[in-house]
């Protein structure tokens, strides 16, 4: 649920497109949401809330589209902005994760020096689906020194358990929950 009440139904942004990437998916495409000013303006405002609760010292945006989330609510409520990327593409000395797909395997990194010892860090993406790549970079903030704070996702699909992968005693929200 989302932190505060809200007179916009935020799923009046969110475009269904069956069957893709492939044939059985429905695709929750948010960028109507992104594009619309009030929509947009609304869902940063509630994700706004939660970070009033939490108290970050830095957002981290997973690769791709929790960087456009992450960037935008870090701006807003006056925080860094810091992004978790897929393997080599962040030069410099970087901290990495390798964690499990429902076909192989994947990795995430981080500047080695990006969040400093101790720093209450909220993680943001824009859908939590299975909660494997939210779930590998909670190790991974964990890992490069950070303290985790909490969660916070555009759009939660319910019926894979995603949630259930991440740090039960962590804040998580969801600002549109499909079940």
């Amino acid at each position: 649920m989302p932190s505060s009440p809200s007179s916009i139904d935020l799923r009046t942004w969110v475009r269904d497109i069956p069957d893709f990437p492939k044939p059985g998916i429905l695709f929750r495409d948010l960028t109507p949401l992104m594009r619309d000013p009030e929509g947009w303006g609304e869902a940063i405002r509630l994700l706004g809330l939660l970070c009033e609760r939490v108290q970050p010292d830095l957002i981290v945006g997973i690769e791709s589209r929790g960087f456009i989330v992450g960037t935008a609510l870090a701006t807003v409520v006056g925080v860094g902005f810091v992004p978790v990327r897929k393997p080599g593409k962040l030069p410099g000395e970087v901290i990495g994760v390798d964690y499990s797909l429902e076909y192989g395997t994947d990795r995430l990194e981080i500047h080695s020096d990006a969040l400093g010892e101790g720093r209450r860090v909220l993680i943001v993406d824009d859908l939590l689906a299975t909660g494997g790549t939210a779930a590998a970079c909670a190790e991974l903030v964990l890992k490069a020194g950070g303290e985790l704070c909490g969660f916070g996702f555009l759009v939660e699909l319910a019926a894979l358990e995603g949630r259930s992968r991440l740090p039960q005693e962590q804040p998580i929200e969801s600002l549109i929950i499909y079940s």
